[in-house]
């Protein structure tokens, strides 16, 4: 049961030979290159919605954070499209690996960090020590400060893995009690197979939330350094 239940978050392989990065490199095909003056619906709205998010994420920005607008959105557009990768049938979600969010994470927390070091490195010490603390706490407020400033990527990680795989795990467990009360209760199933299609629309909306709140969370800690 645990092997059934676990298998879909296995790297998948093709003769030994891991094939996560052809997986990775997949959405990229959901939004081609415009090669035309007159552009179809599809990418249109694709536009739209690219320059729309933009918007949003770039107005609390200063001209040194803006330049970051092309990661940002780029990070938000792979993650939204493998989140949704993982709803299709036998598929794999390369988000649910803690790894690869960590992978995405520090970098880019780092990033922000050391930008704030540079161009801001009096307000980016003094995070490490509020105004007004006692003598006393200094040393205890600064070992904490550091703390938190280095779980941040961890959080960032931890947060978007732990979403999509209950999610998943959640969809695969009512799924084999739907198969299973077939057989048994037709009433019952059809009650679990409408909380699955339920379900399963939740995680088409958790799947574009997580790649929201991922992408504001860096925007918001490149905020605090630019």
């Amino acid at each position: 049961m645990n092997e059934n239940l676990f298998a879909s978050f296995m790297t998948p392989s093709l003769m030994g030979i891991p094939i996560v990065m052809f997986i990775i490199m997949f959405p990229t095909i959901m939004f081609p290159s415009p090669n035309r003056l007159v552009n179809n619906r599809i990418i249109t709205i694709q536009q739209w919605l690219i320059k729309l998010i933009l918007k949003q994420m770039m107005l609390i920005h200063s001209t040194k954070g803006r330049t970051w607008s092309l990661m940002l959105i780029t990070l938000i557009l792979f993650i939204g499209t493998t989140n949704l990768l993982g709803l299709l049938p036998h598929s794999f979600t390369p988000t649910t690996q803690l790894s690869m969010n960590l992978g995405m994470a520090i970098p880019l927390w780092a990033g922000a960090v050391l930008l704030g070091f540079r161009y801001k490195t009096k307000s980016s010490l003094a995070h490490f020590l509020p105004q007004g603390t006692p003598i006393i706490l200094i040393p205890m407020l600064v070992i904490i400060e550091t703390i938190s400033l280095f779980i941040q990527p961890m959080a960032l990680a931890v947060r978007l893995t732990a979403n999509i795989t209950a999610g998943h795990l959640l969809m695969h467990l009512i799924g084999g009690a739907t198969s299973v009360l077939f057989s048994i209760s037709t009433p019952a199933a059809l009650t679990t197979f409408i909380i699955l299609l339920l379900l399963t629309m939740l995680e088409f909306a958790v799947a574009l939330i997580q790649a929201y709140v991922f992408t504001l969370l860096v925007s918001l800690y490149l905020h605090d350094n630019t």
